[in-house]
């Protein structure tokens, strides 16, 4: 790159999170990540400087319109955002009748208020220059609600229309506003405790090693996104494995 240029990844977690900001720090950008607990990202900062690239923790709750400020404005101020990525999950299982009030409203508070506080808070920085890149992460839940998954689809699902919204306001004032379902379970460890859990760890073990998302393609699909030329952006492209039924 020719000048300077500022990703900022709010929900920076071990895996996705981690993901996308190693391969944009590999692209020469300053990568600021953002999580409620900034010292787990420790690891995550000290591989990408001994890298050669940049990584700079933040303190984060995503739900707190002031944090959400001072997190994007400190990236803005480090060199110009040109990417902001909302990356929070909540995914957690309750049958309707045993989801409490507590939990519907925090998962609604994680998974799609503090995108709408992320959204439109980067699209004010961004705005006046006429260019930048709003990505949010989906999940199969954006698309269809599952059993025992009432609040978290309710949550995405509305992630999913409010970027949908952001994309016909902002993309022809130069905003590139894209949302990616990731229609799969992604290799961690919780996914694959999970699943041995389910199965047996036997299973696992007989899993061939692409039946699950690997988070590095995950951020592959984030770059090439960022790259689109402004006369042939996506606004929703769905990853999966070739395995995966859908």
């Amino acid at each position: 790159m020719s000048e300077a240029r500022s990703v900022a990844i709010v929900g920076a977690g071990d895996y996705i999170g981690a993901a996308i900001a190693r391969r944009f720090a590999c692209d020469g950008f300053r990568v600021h990540g953002g999580r409620r607990n900034a010292q787990e990202l420790a690891p995550l900062a000290g591989e990408i400087g001994a890298s050669g690239g940049v990584f700079v923790s933040h303190q984060l709750d995503a739900r707190d319109l002031a944090s959400i400020e001072a997190f994007l404005q400190a990236a803005e101020a480090d060199a110009p955002l040109d990417l902001v990525v909302f990356n929070v999950g909540g995914n957690v299982r309750f049958p309707v009748l045993n989801t409490t009030d507590r939990v519907f409203r925090k998962v609604w508070e994680m998974a799609c208020f503090a995108g709408f506080l992320t959204g439109r808070e980067a699209a004010r920085l961004m705005l006046p220059r006429g260019r930048g890149s709003i990505f949010f992460t989906g999940a199969t839940a954006s698309l269809r609600g599952g059993n025992g998954y009432a609040a978290f689809a309710a949550a995405k699902a509305g992630l999913r229309a409010f970027a949908q919204s952001m994309a016909r306001e902002f993309g022809p004032q130069g905003l590139h506003i894209a949302h990616l379902v990731i229609d799969a379970g992604v290799d961690t460890k919780w996914v694959r405790e999970r699943f041995a859990a389910a199965h047996g760890a036997a299973a696992v073990d007989a899993m061939p090693k692409d039946a699950m998302v690997n988070p590095d393609s995950i951020a592959e699909t984030y770059s090439a996104l960022h790259r689109q030329p402004r006369d042939a952006w996506t606004f929703e492209t769905d990853l999966r494995p070739y395995m995966e039924t859908w």
